[in-house]
Formats: C-alpha cells, sequence, structure tokens
C-alpha cells in the first residue's frame, strides 16, 4: 500500500478560493482535487512525450537502402498482380 505524503504549496488567493469552490462542487476534499488535478497533468505530460516520440519515429525518410528494398517489393508485387486474373 503506497503511503501519503504531506506537503505544503503557496498559491494566489483567488486561484485558492476556486480550488475551494471546485473541491466544493466537486464534493471531495481540497486534497483529493489537487491529487486528481496532479494525476491528469501526469497523464497528459506522459501523452505528450509519447505524441512526440510517435511523431519522430514516422517522420524519417527511408535511406537510399531502404528505398531500393521498397523499389524491389513494389515491382515484385506489380509482377504478381500482372499474373493475377480478376
Amino acid at each position: 500500500m503506497a503511503t501519503n505524503v504531506k506537503t505544503a504549496i503557496s498559491m494566489h488567493e483567488d486561484l485558492f478560493r476556486q480550488v475551494n469552490m471546485m473541491a466544493k462542487e466537486l464534493k471531495v476534499s481540497r486534497s483529493k482535487l489537487f491529487v486528481l488535478a496532479v494525476q491528469d497533468f501526469i497523464k497528459k505530460q506522459e501523452s505528450q512525450k509519447m505524441l512526440a516520440q510517435i511523431n519522430k519515429a514516422c517522420s524519417d525518410s527511408p535511406d537510399a537502402e531502404e528505398q531500393k528494398i521498397q523499389e524491389r517489393m513494389h515491382k515484385k508485387h506489380r509482377d504478381n498482380l500482372g499474373n493475377e486474373t480478376w
């Protein structure tokens, strides 16, 4: 079981009032609201990192050897399809 840790944070009074109102609306403690907000923030950051990795992986173009392999594969497929009766 995970151990809970207490912490203190500082924020503007206006934000503190908004937090209190939101916690009241959601019927959760202020502490729970902070936990939910941080969990959501972490998920969004992880998603952004993953998206950046996916974009990086998809953005690279094939090198010369990969292009030759692709061309041979295309030729092979064209040859195979040329023998097909539709």
